[in-house]
């Protein structure tokens, strides 16, 4: 997936500024520690499959000292510390991360597979931004409209996705600790290299001990951290599946909680759109960090009209896309994450072809090593198709067609998710009659995958329920004040 007029000669990021270690511990009360069970499991580069370390995997005695760590932090500095003086540990950390975004965007994309002009443009400056944006509402958190003295829960659990390790970090970590919480965070088992450097951060930063806990670990380990008797509010990212259990385990408790899940979205062209631009939009939308996005725009719905035109064009763009090394700077597709994720793209699109939906990749030469598939579209989709309803998580887009707003909605609406909606049409008061319309958390316009610290995010449905980023972000760490 070259061009032919201007050939790339290759521009990777050099590996030399990051030093993995062979082994990580656990980071528990403010250190590095080994775990009580002593399993190890191995994290991979999947554009490679070498292995970068062996990291613990924490068992149940290692939760006990992890949340006990939180509690004392809680109960005896960060509950009570004024707002002024955790907004500068929080405004340290956000330096600490931008003096060392190359560092953390070079690991990220080695352990991840994302792009490296992904990780180094776009995750690591919103990364820095979060804590920046949250240690100015430290301070204020009586203006943020829950009540005249909100207080903090207590200890919060949170379990973070692979797809933005350190992205979903930040969006979780930042809002608990301006608001006063502890936290126990469990990153996912194939990408918890960054969160283990930013625990590193967090020494360097001079944060006191146990108000961050970083337990490693699979799905056993994420299960015996939420159902803990010493947490109080649980935030989850993940499939829809695991965050219905999640749910299950706490009803009836006196848990918190919050859930961000997955997603089938609607990416909307009208025969008034501009066309160039919402092509650019489509493959943003779509193949943007290989597809590994909950709000990815995996469904094109395209005016009739105009349905040739934009495939032609997205056709001709998604050919000069090019697939490879993620450090390449040149890279605009990546690996995908891990074998398991590339099986079911796989056989979810192998359903899709024997579905009769036709199939479409440009043409392209897959490395010999790691996790590989190309960009792929389907036409001829219809909404009783699997790929038309199931969440993919990869690089793969369903086309189907609509000829009248009305259509639109009812076709964009026809899924249990409501993450997110994309409106592409030159008439202003159409986006208005549309986001209206959409049952869909977040609406872009003329715009697909922006994101910003002020701007609360999160679904309806079965993509969730609770707001991250902005104002409303600090909700779900606060007790309402009277």
């Amino acid at each position: 997936m070259t061009s032919k007029l201007f050939p790339y000669s290759p521009a990777p990021e050099s590996r030399a500024i990051v030093n993995i270690a062979s082994s990580y511990g656990l980071f528990i009360g403010g250190e590095f520690v080994e775990p009580d069970d002593g399993e190890t499991f191995k994290t991979i580069n999947p554009a490679s499959e070498e292995v970068l370390a062996e990291v613990s995997e924490a068992g149940p005695r290692d939760i006990d000292r992890a949340v006990a760590a939180a509690r004392k932090a809680f109960d005896g500095v960060w509950g009570s510390m004024s707002g002024k003086e955790r907004a500068k540990y929080l405004f340290r950390i956000a330096r600490i991360i931008h003096e060392r975004s190359r560092e953390l965007a070079v690991l990220e994309s080695l352990d991840n597979g994302k792009p490296i002009k992904e990780s180094r443009d776009v995750d690591l400056p919103l990364v820095a931004a979060h804590f920046f944006y949250y240690a100015g509402w430290a301070d204020k958190l009586e203006h943020a409209g829950f009540g005249a003295n909100p207080k903090p829960i207590g200890v919060a659990a949170q379990v973070i996705p692979w797809n933005f390790p350190l992205m979903m970090l930040a969006w979780k970590i930042a809002p608990a600790l301006a608001c006063g919480n502890t936290v126990v965070l469990k990153p996912a088992e194939t990408t918890p290299l960054t969160a283990l450097v930013f625990a590193e951060i967090c020494q360097q930063a001079g944060l006191p001990a146990g108000v961050v806990n970083i337990v490693t670990g699979a799905g056993d380990t994420g299960k015996m951290l939420v159902g803990h008797d010493g947490i109080d509010k649980v935030a989850f990212t993940g499939s829809t599946e695991v965050g219905r259990a999640i749910a299950k385990t706490l009803a009836g408790t006196r848990k918190r909680l919050s859930l961000e899940l997955g997603g089938k979205a609607a990416n909307i062209v009208f025969d008034d759109a501009p066309i160039d631009e919402a092509v650019e939009g489509i493959v943003g939308g779509i193949f943007f960090n290989q597809g590994h996005v909950c709000c990815a725009g995996s469904r094109l719905l395209v005016q009739e009209s105009v349905a040739d035109e934009v495939l032609d064009r997205l056709r001709r763009r998604m050919s000069t896309l090019r697939l490879g090394d993620p450090l390449d700077k040149n890279t605009d597709v990546g690996a995908i994450n891990s074998y398991e994720q590339l099986a079911r793209i796989r056989e979810l699109s192998d359903i899709g072809e024997a579905e009769g939906a036709e199939r479409w990749s440009p043409a392209c030469e897959l490395p010999d090593r790691g996790f590989w598939f190309p960009p792929t579209i389907f036409t001829g989709v219809t909404q009783a198709h699997r790929i038309a309803r199931e969440e993919i998580f990869g690089p793969v887009l369903s086309v189907l067609t609509f000829r009248t707003p009305d259509e639109a909605i009812e076709k964009a609406n026809n899924t249990p998710y409501g993450l997110s909606a994309g409106v592409w049409t030159d008439k202003g008061s159409r986006i208005l009659w549309m986001a209206d319309r959409l049952r869909a958390g977040v609406v872009w316009a003329n715009t697909f995958n922006k994101f910003d610290p002020s701007s609360p995010f999160g679904g309806y449905k079965e993509s969730g329920y609770g707001r991250e980023g902005g104002r409303h972000g600090l909700e779900a760490y606060l007790a309402k004040g009277k």
